[in-house]
């Protein structure tokens, strides 16, 4: 089942960024069910907000929660994506940050090396 909802989760990225269509309309029309999809966006607004994403609002029906398993599964599995979304994009734009002051500092000592090279005190 795992694999299914990782392939799910891929095909879901990249269909969003196809078209402007929800989340939620987008696992129906995978044919998932509602409760699912239901969970899955709840769980995406949580997880959001649990990696610090200000915007982000903690969703969860408890009671649907407890009782409905296509809600918990979905719940569950949108929390983890796009808790891991958020995550990997601060790390990409740290490391980002990172490689464009290396370069930085990089072209200042070369510049450095090469004046104290043409110009021997």
């Amino acid at each position: 089942m795992a694999s299914r909802h990782t392939t799910l989760l891929i095909a879901l990225c990249a269909g969003l960024l196809a078209a402007c269509e929800s989340t939620h309309d987008h696992l129906l029309a995978q044919g998932y069910p509602p409760a699912f999809a239901d969970g899955f966006a709840d769980g995406c607004n949580s997880g959001r907000q649990a990696a610090g994403v200000i915007s982000g609002e903690f969703r969860k029906d408890v009671p649907r929660y407890l009782k409905d398993a296509n809600y918990a599964e979905g719940w569950g599995d949108g929390f983890r994506q796009c808790q891991a979304q958020v995550w990997s994009e601060e790390r990409r734009d740290y490391e980002d940050r990172v490689r464009d002051r290396d370069e930085d500092e990089w072209e200042r000592n070369r510049g450095n090396a090469m004046g104290r090279a043409l110009h021997p005190d």
